[in-house]
């Protein structure tokens, strides 16, 4: 009998080539023997220190809330409304090549001090005002980014053009998942447009750990659920589809070790099935308490679908997930408050995101889940104190803004830093993008600066090269 032919590739590895790829195979092996040690790429993993929260819920307000008719208390606005007077900042200069004259507009909505704290904020957002008293409301946030997308971008993932994790997707890599049926980072309604899926990808971390969206921007709450997590036919058939899939996967991942995106899709199907006895009861909003729907607005016409969201995400957070992000937005590059011409539209959004969000900082104390829950609402960025080409509505400012945190060990009834006196810049204990972050991370029990993944030569992280953890906003 003659002996087989021996390929050009067998003949290289049998020859001196071979000893590469021999040292090759067994890198190979050595990594798929710690990537067989960790089963699950979302176990939960010890933080870098003891932390103060466990999860974070971030209320994402798309296209930037304004602050100076909101949180953010200027009585020049009132003294000057109508005058015009010369405003220089990246907005306008991008727009003219320098600064321009421009009519100051006082707040449409009466401010008043609130609470045992006596935070000012104004009449926009009544029922979250009755909640003064557990914010750390950050008056001095300052970002990158004078249009929507990159400034959108370099909120959820530290950079305005480049490909990189998000937020979710670090915390996700970092401490993992409370519970091995459901994603460690969801992310509620998301949109598509600003960044879309960078806003809760991955990059180059393993895929593993992108976020997982649950429904879109557009669709009613009513209708949201996990996609593709129901089997579709009798148990014990879709087991057996299920076993042979996982076969089929396990081949191929030894076909090719270290591919960490098939490895991601085979982990994905393991969760996609430990999810189908949970995940549909955890967004169920049926076993609610009557008294509880009514407290988010649930089945009240304007904050019905803002309230289901927020009830999913206490829900989310109950039930082990690190990160749930809850959007209130829409499909275009023109998002919801993104008021130019018609500032008087931000009631209309406001009422739709009131109540919810009182409701869930009010469920969220009353289970004793505020205590170690971030719940973070913002923008990404604010708006100008002058009125755009001198109509109704205001431009967009990255220079100075306000967010609030509550929960998860911030200083509650606490307002830190300030804007000039016409909420146009940051100017007094001035926070970055970056340093938020920082310090999310940090009472995650995170330390920025080692939260690192080596890609391409180097280290990366959410912060980049940047960010202070900012010490006055913590209890």
């Amino acid at each position: 009998m003659n002996a087989p032919l021996s390929t050009r590739r067998a003949a290289l590895q049998q020859l001196g080539c071979g000893f590469g790829y021999l040292a090759l195979a067994g890198l190979a092996a050595q990594q798929q023997a710690r990537a067989a040690a960790v089963a699950n790429p979302l176990a939960p993993k010890a933080p870098h220190f003891p932390a103060k929260a466990k999860r974070v819920i971030f209320l994402f307000m798309q296209g930037g809330v304004s602050h100076v008719d909101s949180f953010d208390y200027k009585p020049r606005l009132l003294q000057d409304d109508g005058k015009m007077m010369d405003f220089a900042d990246l907005r306008t200069i991008a727009k003219t090549g320098k600064g321009g004259t421009q009519r100051v507009m006082k707040p449409m909505w009466e401010f008043k001090q609130r609470g045992q704290s006596g935070l000012w904020t104004s009449e926009l957002f009544p029922e979250m005002a009755q909640h003064v008293d557990d914010f750390c409301l950050i008056r001095s946030m300052h970002t990158e980014g004078i249009a929507h997308g990159p400034a959108t971008l370099f909120l959820h993932t530290g950079t305005t053009t480049f490909i990189r994790p998000s937020m979710g997707s670090w915390v996700n890599y970092g401490l993992g998942t409370a519970n091995e049926n459901l994603p460690g980072f969801v992310s509620i309604s998301p949109s598509l447009g600003n960044g879309g899926p960078r806003n809760y990808g991955s990059a180059f971390l393993p895929a593993a750990y992108q976020g997982t969206p649950l429904g879109r921007a557009g669709v009613p709450a009513k209708e949201t659920n996990f996609r593709n997590i129901s089997p579709g036919r009798e148990p014990a058939a879709a087991r057996r589809q299920f076993d042979l899939l996982g076969e089929l996967n396990a081949e191929q991942l030894a076909a090719k070790p270290g591919d960490s995106e098939l490895d991601a899709v085979l982990s994905s199907y393991e969760l996609a099935w430990r999810m189908q006895s949970q995940a549909p009861n955890v967004v169920d909003l049926t076993g609610e308490s009557a008294e509880t729907l009514g407290m988010y607005g649930v089945g009240e016409e304007k904050t019905d679908n803002f309230g289901r969201q927020c009830l999913m995400a206490r829900r989310l957070s109950e039930a082990g997930v690190r990160f749930v992000q809850v959007n209130y937005g829409d499909n275009t590059n023109n998002p919801a408050w993104d008021q130019h011409s018609n500032l008087p539209k931000h009631a209309e959004h406001a009422k739709a995101v009131d109540k919810p969000v009182a409701a869930l900082l009010k469920d969220l104390k009353q289970r004793g889940l505020l205590e170690d829950t971030i719940v973070w609402w913002g923008g990404e960025f604010g708006r100008t104190p002058y009125a755009e080409k001198n109509g109704t509505g205001r431009d967009h400012n990255p220079g100075g803004f306000s967010v609030w945190v509550a929960g998860g060990g911030f200083r509650p009834g606490h307002a830190h830093g300030a804007t000039d006196e016409f909420g146009h810049f940051a100017t007094e204990d001035k926070v970055h993008m970056h340093d938020l972050h920082a310090t999310i991370l940090h009472q995650l029990g995170l330390n920025h600066e080692k939260l690192t993944f080596r890609h391409d030569g180097r280290d990366y992280r959410l912060t980049d090269v940047y960010g202070e953890v900012v010490r006055e906003l913590l209890a």
